[in-house]
């Protein structure tokens, strides 16, 4: 087996930073980050499955201390440990890496259909993600002409049941799931015409499944509407929603058949097949 290297532990393992603040629970847990992502990247750095005493010289980590990281990090998936004694990186790190290629990737593949429905219609549009209970907004292509101002920056959440978007996501949830959220957030709402009770989100979900694609009808904020459409990614998954908000004296419905072709162009950049 390839010699590891100790470059990896030689930066943090005297800081007097940690040292000096050893009795600080803040910092003892900050400096057992520290040691678990040392653990981690000496790993990373090898191609086979590598021993306790190993890993314990390689970051300069007393033995049983290292055991006692990785013990943790396996019960994460983060590290997985071989039948003869050895370790390796877990799967866990693939899916958060694939999760976060997967948002980067449609953040690029949607750019540009964003522009052009933005020129197509003269409105917002913007792309988001599920995290949570909550959408998150990743992309948005407007200009003064789209007649409002942009009040959720980049970056910025929104509860699902307010947002077309967030829609689109619970409509892909069992009846079960649903109602779950409706409990923990309450279905709170910001503005007369918000969705606040169970039933009638229910019926709304109902058509969101059949029509394809969902609707706020000023239920976030007052004068805005929106439409959305799904994203999907090649699995056949809904990865973001596409949507298009407008000032609500605006808005038109011919502006739907835009919305889902420039949704399913950015899903066939994805690897999404229509049969899926």
């Amino acid at each position: 087996m390839a010699r590891l290297s100790h470059s990896s532990a030689s930066s943090s393992q005297g800081s007097p930073a940690l040292a000096s603040a050893a009795g600080d629970h803040g910092s003892v847990t900050i400096q057992v980050l520290d040691r678990a992502m040392r653990i981690l990247d000496v790993l990373a750095g090898q191609r086979d499955p590598v021993t306790l005493k190993e890993l314990s010289a390689a970051t300069g980590l007393h033995a049983s201390t290292a055991h006692r990281i990785l013990a943790d990090l396996a019960v994460g998936r983060y590290v997985e440990r071989v039948d003869s004694g050895l370790y390796r990186l877990g799967m866990r790190l693939l899916e958060l890496g694939s999760l976060v290629k997967g948002r980067l990737d449609v953040r690029e593949a949607a750019i540009g259909p964003m522009h052009e429905l933005h020129r197509q219609t003269g409105q917002t549009v913007n792309l988001s993600l599920v995290q949570g209970d909550e959408i998150v907004y990743i992309e948005r292509a407007w200009s003064e002409r789209s007649g409002m101002q942009v009040v959720r920056a980049i970056g910025g959440r929104a509860p699902l049941h307010l947002t077309s978007t967030g829609k689109l996501f619970l409509s892909m949830w069992d009846a079960r799931s649903v109602r779950s959220y409706a409990m923990r957030t309450g279905l709170a709402g910001t503005t007369r015409n918000s969705i606040t009770q169970i039933d009638q989100l229910e019926r709304e979900l109902a058509l969101v499944r059949r029509h394809g694609y969902s609707r706020d009808n000023e239920e976030l904020e007052l004068g805005v509407r929106c439409i959305a459409a799904g994203v999907y990614d090649d699995t056949g998954a809904l990865l973001a929603g596409l949507s298009l908000s407008a000032p609500a004296e605006r808005m038109r419905d011919d502006w739907i058949p835009l919305l889902m072709s420039t949704s399913a162009r950015i899903s066939e950049a994805l690897g999404y097949e229509a049969q899926h």
